[in-house]
């Protein structure tokens, strides 16, 4: 037996249709692409202000950076400049006090020079007082014999006159007679009046 075919009635698909409108797509308006554009524009415009800002606070940080490094490194040598002068003023400081100790030493080398000078005066004043002194007591003893010698003569005792001039002539006293006589040219001088009693006894 022939199948039976049912028709069944042609029904539009109104889903089909609408996913169909909303599918497709509606140009936009002159408006719409306007504002799109502008939008772009400035959000292309907000991007290089920061990246521009970015910059700007690198080259900051970084200029905040170099100044703060110069300016550590000007106080170092300010530091160093510092010292140096101190140190400078030190070394003169030491060179002015090693002068003034020079000039003292001169002048305490003056001083023992003049001391060691007055001390070798004195020594050879008190030499000379001293060989005065033994002349002195020698003129002195030499004019006691004498004295005695020609008193001796004058009396006659010949032999005790003999003894005391050996005596002198034995101690070298009759050089230090005085060769001038004190009373005057017209009397011989105790230095003669002993020759001419030596000459006389003494043969």
């Amino acid at each position: 037996m022939a199948e039976k075919r049912t028709s069944e009635p042609f029904i539009e698909d109104d889903d089909r249709f609408s996913q169909d409108t909303h599918t497709a797509r509606r140009a936009p308006s002159p408006e719409q692409e306007a504002r799109r554009k502008r939008t772009q524009q400035r959000r292309r415009r907000n991007s290089v202000f920061q990246y521009i800002a970015i910059l700007f606070m690198a080259a900051f940080v970084l200029l905040l950076y170099t100044f703060m490094m110069e300016r550590r490194q000007s106080q170092q040598q300010i530091d160093d400049l510092k010292q140096s002068a101190s140190t400078v003023q030190t070394l003169q400081g030491l060179m002015e006090e090693n002068v003034q100790l020079k000039e003292q030493a001169e002048a305490l080398q003056n001083q023992i020079d003049a001391l060691q000078a007055q001390l070798s005066s004195s020594k050879q004043e008190r030499s000379d007082l001293a060989s005065q002194l033994e002349e002195e007591e020698k003129v002195t003893l030499a004019m006691a014999w004498f004295w005695q010698i020609s008193d001796a003569s004058v009396r006659g005792q010949l032999k005790s006159c003999r003894e005391m001039i050996a005596d002198m002539d034995a101690a070298g006293l009759p050089d230090c007679l005085p060769k001038d006589n004190p009373a005057g040219d017209d009397h011989l001088s105790p230095y003669d009046r002993y020759q001419e009693i030596h000459n006389r006894l003494i043969k």
